[in-house]
């Protein structure tokens, strides 16, 4: 993997998928809502909503040193969650761009799309 400061801010669904299937350590966060998550899910995320970090904050602050790879629905809320971290001081966090829409549109045609 490269340098943790050349991490690019955002990342590919294949990429992730393939670090999955590698066994590569990093934690995937869904930041998604829990009805979201309740309707399609990556089963290797972890879900912390956006709407609840301030409550999860003691965990986020064990995974500081992690690899992190945020996503949501589209990227969007979690483009903003990565760079709030970054931002934080978490060295090694990226978006996974295209979110779970793109997951299921390249990844795994089983996830359901919403």
């Amino acid at each position: 993997m490269t340098d943790e400061t050349d991490l690019p801010l955002e990342v590919d669904v294949a990429t992730v998928a393939g670090w999955i299937d590698q066994g590569r350590d990093f934690t995937l966060i869904d930041v998604r809502e829990p009805d979201e998550y309740d309707l399609a899910k990556i089963p290797a995320a972890k879900l912390i909503p956006m709407s609840q970090l301030r409550d999860h904050l003691d965990e986020l602050e064990s995974l500081r040193d992690r690899h992190l790879v945020i996503h949501c629905h589209h990227g969007g809320r979690s483009l903003r969650v990565t760079e709030a971290l970054r931002s934080q001081g978490f060295p090694k966090v990226q978006n996974m761009a295209g979110g779970i829409n793109d997951w299921s549109d390249r990844v795994d045609p089983s996830v359901p799309k919403y």
